[in-house]
């Protein structure tokens, strides 16, 4: 008897890439639906952070709401209200800006 001649014994090696083509398709699918999508954040999270300027309403991560007084290089100061505290935090903590005011939107 021959047991040498398996299912995956195919003449040209055809068998060595048949059986990686699962793992290939499901690194397919990691980087289009979950590695691709976040670079995108990340890089449109990353250019909102280089355009801030003086005036913008942002939010933090922590959930502060407030208007830029100053930029430097890893931090900005913001004005917070009702009390225009002035605080300052890095520029990562920023996750949205407002640049105008919302419309149907009463500040006190």
């Amino acid at each position: 008897m021959n047991f040498h001649l398996l299912a995956f014994d195919t003449p040209g090696g055809l068998g060595g890439w048949l059986s990686f083509a699962p793992l290939i398709f499901i690194f397919g699918v990691f980087y289009f639906l979950l590695i691709m999508p976040q670079q995108r954040r990340q890089k449109k999270w990353q250019n909102m952070l280089s355009e801030l300027k003086n005036g913008d309403k942002v939010v933090t991560s922590g959930g502060l709401k407030g208007t830029i007084i100053a930029l430097r290089d890893d931090s900005l100061h913001l004005r917070v209200p009702p009390d225009n505290l002035k605080i300052e935090v890095t520029r990562s903590s920023v996750v949205s800006v407002t640049t105008a005011d919302e419309p149907g939107k009463v500040e006190k």
